[in-house]
């Protein structure tokens, strides 16, 4: 702004300073009546939706998850898509940190006098992309399934199997939870992207006897199950029967 418009503008200024409205009552009617209506609809929703009550804390759970509240899931769930260790520490400390430095310090180096969002391109689009992510990463974060828990309940064909396939399909889905497979696995909306495949039809490509050749002898990086073979043969053989039922939608 050189110092023409900047003249130009303190007259209009003053212009519409004289013409304008007292504070007092004015903006103060206005910020009340604002308050009342964002309060109200506070309680609106409290009372139609209620409060989020989850089951009580377990203390004797492996497969617990602490979540975080809503307002955090958009760092919850920037949490779950870096995958690189050595980004973790940028992802959820640096960039909330060097946003909230760049907020404190919007009014010293935005002295600009201009208020309209149109001709503010650079802020309003920043702006704008800005409350997008953190919209959008708060769904997904809301709507993430435990990374330590299947949601997954036992299909018609499972059913059909009788009660002893049933119980060692559950038996088999808490041991896929306990031992760190979703970490790099996803069944339905349990678990992570990656590295390794979906395996809501790992049934469809590999064979019981294929499925634990690859638990016992797996590329890496993933684990060897062959001491959880050894040692317990029984959870073993139900982390089979559970996997080998995953067959996908489309053949149930």
């Amino acid at each position: 702004m050189n110092h023409r418009q900047k003249e130009e503008y303190l007259r209009e200024y003053s212009v519409l300073k004289n013409q304008g409205k007292p504070f007092w009552p004015y903006a103060v009617a206005k910020d009340g009546a604002m308050a009342i209506v964002v309060v109200g609809s506070i309680i609106l929703m409290s009372l139609v939706l209620g409060a989020e009550l989850g089951p009580k804390a377990d203390g004797t759970t492996t497969t617990y998850v602490p979540r975080p509240e809503w307002y955090f899931f958009f760092l919850f769930e920037l949490l779950r898509i870096i995958k690189p260790p050595e980004l973790v520490p940028l992802a959820t400390i640096g960039i909330p940190t060097i946003c909230m430095i760049l907020l404190f310090l919007l009014p010293f180096y935005d002295r600009g006098p201009e208020r309209r969002p149109e001709r503010r391109p650079i802020a309003t689009t920043a702006g704008i992309f800005t409350i997008v992510a953190m919209g959008y990463l708060t769904y997904l974060g809301a709507a993430a399934g435990s990374p330590n828990e299947v949601e997954l309940e036992a299909s018609a064909s499972v059913r059909a199997q009788g009660p002893a396939m049933v119980e060692q399909f559950e038996a088999g889905k808490q041991v896929l939870a306990q031992s760190g497979c979703l970490a790099c696995h996803k069944i339905g909306e349990n678990g992570n992207d990656g590295p390794g495949p979906h395996l809501d039809d790992i049934a469809s490509r590999l064979p019981r006897d294929a499925i634990a050749r690859t638990l016992v002898n797996p590329t890496a990086p993933m684990p060897s199950y062959a001491q959880l073979q050894e040692q317990d043969p029984e959870r073993f053989n139900n982390l089979v029967a559970f996997l080998s039922q995953l067959k996908g939608e489309e053949e149930e």
